[in-house]
């Protein structure tokens, strides 16, 4: 726990993301028992990012910490954090994992190569292993707020607002209770919405792709009538001609899919809908 002299006045805030429990009615009871504890209920599942934009929209105070429920972001930290952005020169302390202790082999390959991918075409760089849980003076939450973006990515709007940042290193813990809802595919289609969100080299890499297979197309056109004229040798056979339809139609394929996942962002902007809908707010 803070000490007094840390934190003067606090709250807590817990956004109840459309749960199918028991968690509302717990957080009713807290509610009633302590007038420090306040929660949002969502009408359904509106997933994290909605979650994470709630709560820093609704929570006041100069300091806010964000953070999970399930312990596997370690509460000993926060007087860490919070001592540091009173004493030191630091606008927004955040944490990351030193470790992926406890976690699929498979899964932690593919999260080193995402970061590795998207620090190499984005323009803002994303720590390895960062993690959500983090304590920021009001300056960074509004900043953070300021981007009314539908399609969020919180690990790539945190580095991009910019302002004076501490990490915290501390290996992989269990979840005290429960199991991850985050799926392979899940995560996958979170990486690529970063990717589309943070970077427009996806677009550049197709144009390239495009340039590149009408020039290898001409030059293997004039290679084969030069071929015809002094050597009155013609193609044969089909299976080379199969090998390289499909090899151009897969590249098409790709690019218009790369080109897709932008339209499909601008068209979910578009539309301008609520990132949340507020069931019960206490």
């Amino acid at each position: 726990m803070l000490s007094n002299k840390q934190i003067d006045d606090y709250e807590y805030l817990f956004i109840d993301d459309g749960s199918k429990d028991k968690t509302l009615f717990v957080l009713r009871n807290l509610s009633e028992q302590n007038k420090k504890i306040r929660y949002v209920s969502f009408s359904r599942n509106f997933g994290k990012e909605a979650g994470i934009f709630c709560g820093l929209s609704k929570a006041s105070g100069n300091i806010i910490s964000l953070m999970d429920v399930d312990l596997q972001d370690p509460p000993s930290l926060l007087p860490q954090m919070v001592q540091a952005l009173k004493e030191e020169d630091f606008d927004c302390c955040a944490t990351r994992r030193s470790t992926r202790r406890n976690e699929p082999i498979i899964r932690s390959a593919f999260a080193k190569l995402f970061y590795k991918l998207i620090n190499a075409i984005s323009d803002v760089e994303i720590e390895d292993g960062a993690r959500d849980f983090r304590v920021m003076k009001k300056t960074v939450v509004e900043s953070i707020l300021s981007l009314q973006e539908k399609n969020r990515f919180s690990k790539g709007i945190f580095p991009w607002v910019g302002f004076k940042t501490k990490y915290f290193e501390y290996e992989n813990i269990e979840r005290s209770v429960g199991y991850s809802k985050w799926n392979f595919i899940k995560l996958t289609k979170y990486a690529l919405n970063g990717i589309i969100a943070f970077s427009t080299k996806p677009l550049l890499f197709s144009s390239v792709i495009g340039i590149f297979s009408v020039f290898a197309a001409l030059f293997f056109s004039i290679f084969l009538i030069v071929r015809k004229l002094l050597f009155n040798n013609s193609v044969e056979g089909w299976t080379s001609l199969l090998c390289v339809i499909l090899f151009i139609g897969g590249i098409q394929l790709l690019c218009i899919g790369i080109i897709g996942q932008y339209l499909a962002q601008t068209y979910m902007e578009a539309k301008n809908r609520p990132l949340y809908i507020i069931q019960e707010e206490g």
